[in-house]
Protein backbone atom coordinates (compact mmCIF):
# COMPACT_ATOMS: atom_id res chain seq x y z
CA UNK A 1 0.00 0.00 0.00
CA UNK A 2 1.60 3.21 -1.15
CA UNK A 3 1.08 6.65 0.31
CA UNK A 4 -1.71 8.68 -1.31
CA UNK A 5 -0.72 11.60 -3.49
CA UNK A 6 -1.44 15.13 -2.31
CA UNK A 7 -2.83 16.06 -5.75
CA UNK A 8 -5.95 14.04 -5.00
CA UNK A 9 -6.55 16.11 -1.88
CA UNK A 10 -6.11 19.49 -3.55
CA UNK A 11 -9.31 18.93 -5.54
CA UNK A 12 -11.48 18.66 -2.42
CA UNK A 13 -13.65 21.49 -1.13
CA UNK A 14 -13.19 22.88 2.39
CA UNK A 15 -16.20 20.93 3.69
CA UNK A 16 -14.87 17.71 2.22
CA UNK A 17 -11.47 18.43 3.74
CA UNK A 18 -13.01 18.93 7.17
CA UNK A 19 -15.00 15.69 6.87
CA UNK A 20 -11.92 13.77 5.76
CA UNK A 21 -9.83 15.20 8.62
CA UNK A 22 -12.44 14.14 11.16
CA UNK A 23 -12.67 10.69 9.58
CA UNK A 24 -8.90 10.14 9.64
CA UNK A 25 -8.64 11.34 13.25
CA UNK A 26 -11.36 8.86 14.22
CA UNK A 27 -9.52 6.04 12.46
CA UNK A 28 -6.29 6.91 14.28
CA UNK A 29 -8.16 6.98 17.60
CA UNK A 30 -9.77 3.60 16.89
CA UNK A 31 -6.37 2.11 16.06
CA UNK A 32 -4.94 3.52 19.29
CA UNK A 33 -7.83 2.04 21.21
CA UNK A 34 -7.31 -1.36 19.58
CA UNK A 35 -3.62 -1.20 20.37
CA UNK A 36 -4.31 -0.31 24.01
CA UNK A 37 -6.71 -3.23 24.39
CA UNK A 38 -4.16 -5.55 22.75
CA UNK A 39 -6.31 -6.40 19.79
CA UNK A 40 -4.62 -7.37 16.56
CA UNK A 41 -3.87 -4.32 14.44
CA UNK A 42 -1.84 -3.52 11.37
CA UNK A 43 0.83 -1.12 12.66
CA UNK A 44 1.59 0.30 9.21
CA UNK A 45 -1.89 1.86 9.18
CA UNK A 46 -0.76 4.38 11.83
CA UNK A 47 1.86 5.65 9.42
CA UNK A 48 -0.52 5.80 6.50
CA UNK A 49 -3.27 7.59 8.42
CA UNK A 50 -0.87 10.09 9.99
CA UNK A 51 0.64 10.81 6.58
CA UNK A 52 -2.81 11.35 5.10
CA UNK A 53 -3.78 13.61 8.01
CA UNK A 54 -0.68 15.75 7.56
CA UNK A 55 -1.45 16.11 3.85
CA UNK A 56 -5.02 17.16 4.61
CA UNK A 57 -3.95 19.70 7.21
CA UNK A 58 -1.31 21.11 4.87
CA UNK A 59 -3.83 21.64 2.08
CA UNK A 60 -6.32 23.17 4.51
CA UNK A 61 -3.68 25.62 5.75
CA UNK A 62 -2.78 26.55 2.16
CA UNK A 63 -6.44 27.25 1.38
CA UNK A 64 -6.87 29.36 4.52
CA UNK A 65 -3.77 31.41 3.72
CA UNK A 66 -4.99 31.95 0.19
CA UNK A 67 -8.35 33.16 1.49
CA UNK A 68 -6.68 35.49 4.01
CA UNK A 69 -4.47 36.99 1.34
CA UNK A 70 -7.47 37.59 -0.93
CA UNK A 71 -9.39 39.34 1.83
CA UNK A 72 -6.47 41.64 2.64
CA UNK A 73 -6.08 42.81 -0.95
Amino acid sequence: MSFPKIETIKNLSEEELDEEIISIRQKIFELSLQKATRQSIKPHLFTHYKHRLSQLLTVKTEIQRKNNNKSKV
